[in-house]
C-alpha cells in the first residue's frame, strides 16, 4: 500500500497524530498522546495503526527516567534516481562547492544524456 492510499484511509484522529509527529520531526510517545489530549491507551492504538500503515517509525527509548517510544515520521515520496546518472551520484550532492565547468560534472551530464 501506498503512502498516500494509507494517509487516504486514516481517520480524523489518526491525520492530526501524523501531522503532530510530521510537523515536530518526531516526538517521544508519553508525550504525543499527552499533546493530542488523548488517553494513553487512544495515542497508543492511533501510534499502532501509525506504525502498521508504515507512516511512522517507534523506537524504544529511555525518556525522563522512563521505558518509553520515540516515534518519527517515515520518509516519504523520495525518488533518489534523480540524483543518479548510471551510476554516478550527482556531484552537487555534499558539502563542497562544485564548478559547473569541472570534469566531475561535466561527467555527470554525459552519463545523464547517454541514458536516454
Amino acid at each position: 500500500m501506498s503512502s498516500s492510499t494509507a494517509e487516504a484511509e486514516l481517520n480524523e484522529d489518526e491525520h492530526a497524530g501524523l501531522e503532530l509527529i510530521r510537523e515536530s520531526g518526531g516526538i517521544h510517545q508519553s508525550d504525543f498522546w499527552k499533546e493530542l489530549e488523548f488517553s494513553s491507551r487512544k495515542g497508543s492504538r492511533i501510534v499502532e495503526s501509525l506504525v502498521e500503515k508504515e507512516l511512522i517509525n517507534r523506537e524504544e527509548t529511555v525518556y525522563k527516567g522512563h521505558n518509553t517510544y520515540f516515534i518519527s515520521p517515515t520518509a516519504r515520496g523520495l525518488d533518489f534516481r534523480l540524483l543518479m546518472a548510471g551510476d554516478m551520484l550527482s556531484p552537487f550532492v555534499g558539502e563542497e562547492e562544485i564548478d559547473p565547468n569541472s570534469d566531475s560534472f561535466s561527467q555527470w551530464i554525459m552519463n545523464l544524456a547517454y541514458e536516454e
